[in-house]
């Protein structure tokens, strides 16, 4: 006589976060495989498995899923740092990025921040930097709460002094991307924003 039952358990997220997984997923290889330009909702549906009106239904553009995908895998290859401590969080926000330039889905947003010929992609842009801008603002909220701040700061312009030299070395210079250049762009923004002794 079979014994009792084991109670069914649920899994976390269910169908829509699966789907949700493998459509981005299979975006993100789309993308490295042929661009932007080569993407297309019937394809990632197929490579995905799901039906292409869901995939329209959720996302609407190939635009809207590109960058769904690419602030989806951002999220988890440079999350926002909380370490207790301004310095630290500036230099892992720094590091994590230069890190993220290096890896093919890198290299591939570099090429596509650099392209001047597609209109609907600029929308894309504004909403990934206004993602990327948001995690920082987020690191310097927390310092302010911590009285590492000076008062009155533009968030957006330290993270921008702070991003702004690695994409000067990356797009124009071309010059290394090592620990002493990371690490002395740190010290140089927090000799800006530190509150005055």
């Amino acid at each position: 006589m079979p014994g009792p039952r084991s109670p069914r358990v649920r899994r976390p997220g269910g169908r829509s976060a699966r789907v949700r997984a493998a459509v981005l997923a299979a975006t993100v290889d789309a993308l490295l495989e042929g661009g932007l330009d080569a993407l297309s909702i019937g394809d990632i549906a197929r490579r995905a498995g799901v039906h292409e009106s869901s995939v329209y239904r959720r996302w609407g553009t190939r635009f809207n899923l590109a960058l769904e995908a690419v602030l989806d895998r951002t999220r988890t290859e440079v999350p926002v740092p909380d370490t207790g401590a301004l310095r630290t969080d500036l230099a892992a926000l720094l590091h994590g990025t230069a890190a993220f330039v290096r890896t093919p889905l890198g290299e591939l947003l570099l090429r596509l921040a650099l392209r001047e010929d597609m209109a609907d992609y600029e929308g894309a842009r504004e909403r990934f930097w206004d993602h990327r801008f948001a995690a920082g603002s987020a690191v310097l909220a927390r310092a302010g709460e911590r009285g590492e701040l000076r008062p009155g700061l533009d968030h957006r312009l330290v993270f921008e002094a702070l991003m702004g030299p690695l994409h000067m070395r990356l797009l124009l210079t071309r010059e290394p991307l090592d620990e002493t250049f990371l690490d002395g762009v740190v010290e140089l923004v927090l000799a800006g924003i530190a509150p005055h002794e």
